[in-house]
């Protein structure tokens, strides 16, 4: 199967350093995750946003989807990649960039995905790719919006 490339870019108020803090809080995961997803945490053995791993199931309504996701450093210094271990998906690689601009911060979800073949990857074409994806990642972009807003 093919590889896709999904990408979500905003420009953030705020610092570098406040966009940073707000994914490195233990809450940041469940604060990003939109209605009616709901996570379960089995272990968070992160020791900073670029090293560590997370194993959660994804509650998407009555339908559970294990995930485990190690953390690594990103091609920059203010970058953080989220490796798929185990989970849905053939292939996942979401890099976090983040960047100071004028006005703010630019944060880009980069995410490099492939379905795998058969019925599981019709049903992760329908739950994690086109307008799904779309609508998840403005919902995260516009919580971590008003997060930087109120800090």
């Amino acid at each position: 199967m093919p590889r896709t490339v999904f990408i979500k870019r905003s420009i953030m108020p705020g610092t570098l350093q406040q966009l940073w803090d707000f994914h490195a809080h233990p809450k940041a995961f469940s604060r990003l995750t939109p209605p009616p997803i709901f996570i379960q945490m089995h272990a968070n053995r992160l020791k900073s946003l670029t090293d560590g791993m997370v194993d959660f199931t994804m509650w998407m309504g009555p339908i559970p989807i294990h995930w485990r996701a190690q953390h690594e450093p990103g091609p920059t210094p203010t970058s953080f990649i989220d490796r798929q271990l185990i989970g849905p998906m053939a292939y996942w690689e979401h890099q976090h960039l983040m960047e100071s601009v004028p006005g703010g911060v630019q944060l880009t979800d980069h995410i490099t995905l492939e379905h795998k073949p058969g019925l599981a990857g019709l049903l992760t074409r329908l739950m994690f790719d086109g307008l799904p994806l779309r609508i998840f990642f403005a919902y995260r972009h516009l919580r971590t919006r008003r997060a930087l807003k109120n800090a």
